[in-house]
């Protein structure tokens, strides 16, 4: 996956905004929550961060080419970063990017939901 086929894979989502922070990471966000975080290995290989369930992080994060999130993991959080496409391809990324969106959307409050068009359930 490009850069640019992952900001236009996370701009096609509902209700989203991006930003360039952190270094010159793509954030991508549902509201005001991040979901998507878009970064780079020393300028070379594109490593796309996600936040995902509980279940999945407990096998994603066994997977080669795929790690829980440095910073965000070590604080609890479920977030895997992947580095490669060894044990993830881009579809299934964009799976995971999805449900992403959607888990972050559900912590948003129903009325942010509601301002957003996300509907308030």
């Amino acid at each position: 996956m490009t850069l640019d086929d992952y900001n236009g894979f996370c701009a096609s989502l509902p209700a989203t905004n991006h930003v360039v922070q952190w270094g010159g990471a793509h954030v991508w966000k549902v509201g005001t929550k991040v979901f998507a975080i878009g970064g780079w290995d020393q300028g070379r290989q594109l490593f796309v961060t996600f936040k995902c369930s509980d279940i999945a992080y407990d096998v994603l994060k066994e997977q080669p080419g795929l790690r829980p999130a440095p910073y965000l993991a070590s604080r609890g959080m479920k977030w895997i970063q992947r580095q490669t496409s060894q044990s993830m391809d881009d579809g299934a990324l964009e799976d995971y990017l999805r449900e992403s969106h959607r888990l972050v959307a559900l912590k948003l409050t129903k009325q942010a939901r509601k301002e957003l068009g996300l509907g308030a359930s």
